[in-house]
């Protein structure tokens, strides 16, 4: 995900001027893969930040290690998601004003140059997974067909914002795996993963609103051309169900209330997002756009807190959940 940038060196992001200061040779993969543009990554990363957290047996905080894995999961991934999405949207990006600097747009890299960087992060990606259990790895690899899907969804439907939501939540899934060694609690992980997908169809379609008239003239579909003026009832639908979901987590986990303080949170600022939101305002989308790095930061530290302050379950509790773990952990209970 990318916007246009000022020339002045005063108003570039940290994120910019790192990117900046590398050597001018890795510049162009750094931008390739959205290094100075690092909101997606982070909006990649909280579902399953969010997961591990809720999966942390009660009363201690999650792995550092683990949360460390996804984190540098998330930035490779993402930026192997760019790549993809580059190499199949070049010759349309040359047609958008915001994405015609692009590095494979611009002719800055080849294909070629674009395919290695593609196979160095996949490299990086895979050796991450492989420090997880079996059914963990399955799970996270079954990903990858959404991740080379979603490029192609934009061509023929109004609805690539879903196939996103269903790519970039996948962590909602995978966290809870890997914490509990290949065991998933359904009952909390998929109300988690809903609730995520409704969150990135609204910030993508806050997004997307930026693009509208590019779109139009070159024939790409998105929900921000399908809501138009209707878009404010439409994410406010999404997020009543973000919400709902989100609540519906909180109940088959047994959160306390520091969860359901930030849920609120998360609703309060949700409406004054949609409710300010200037679909009309390329400047405005970005910044609601932006914000909702915030949503994950405040979810993240109230399930951190709830799991801390949670009494931790007793030894007949643990050894029930000793059983359903063993036999989530059958075949069956990768099926999706």
């Amino acid at each position: 995900m990318a916007t246009t940038s000022s020339s002045k060196p005063s108003s570039q992001s940290l994120a910019e001027r790192g990117v900046a200061a590398l050597p001018s040779g890795l510049q162009p993969f750094a931008r390739l893969m959205r290094l100075d543009k690092p909101s997606g990554a982070w909006l990649l990363m909280w579902p399953g930040f969010w997961s591990v957290s809720l999966a942390t047996q009660a009363s201690h905080l999650p792995s550092m290690t683990t949360l460390a894995l996804f984190g540098v999961g998330s930035v490779v991934m993402r930026g192997a998601g760019c790549v993809v999405n580059d190499l199949w949207d070049k010759d349309f990006d040359r047609r958008v004003e915001r994405t015609k600097s692009r590095p494979l747009a611009s002719r800055e890299l080849t294909p070629t140059d674009a395919v290695m960087l593609l196979g160095g992060l996949s490299g990086v990606g895979l050796l991450i997974l492989l420090e997880f259990d079996v059914n963990s790895i399955v799970l996270g690899a079954s990903s990858l067909s959404l991740v080379a899907i979603y490029p192609s969804i934009k061509r023929f439907s109004h609805w690539p914002q879903l196939m996103l939501g269903m790519t970039f939540n996948w962590g909602a899934l995978l966290g809870w795996s890997v914490v509990c060694d290949g065991a998933v609690d359904w009952t909390a992980v998929l109300p988690l993963y809903v609730s995520g997908i409704c969150w990135t169809l609204i910030y993508d379609t806050i997004y997307a609103h930026q693009d509208k008239a590019d779109d139009l003239m070159i024939g790409l579909k998105s929900t921000a051309i399908k809501f138009g003026d209707q878009t404010k009832q439409w994410l406010s639908g999404f997020s009543l169900l973000m919400c709902s979901s989100l609540v519906i987590t909180g109940v088959n986990t047994g959160q306390c209330w520091p969860y359901y303080t930030a849920v609120t949170i998360t609703a309060a600022n949700l409406i004054h997002q949609i409710s300010t939101l200037n679909i009309n305002d390329s400047d405005d989308c970005w910044r609601k756009f932006k914000q909702n790095t915030q949503i994950g930061w405040i979810l993240f530290i109230g399930i951190v807190l709830s799991t801390y302050l949670k009494n931790r379950p007793n030894s007949d509790q643990r050894d029930n959940f000793k059983v359903i773990s063993d036999n989530s952990k059958q075949p069956l209970s990768l099926s999706l």
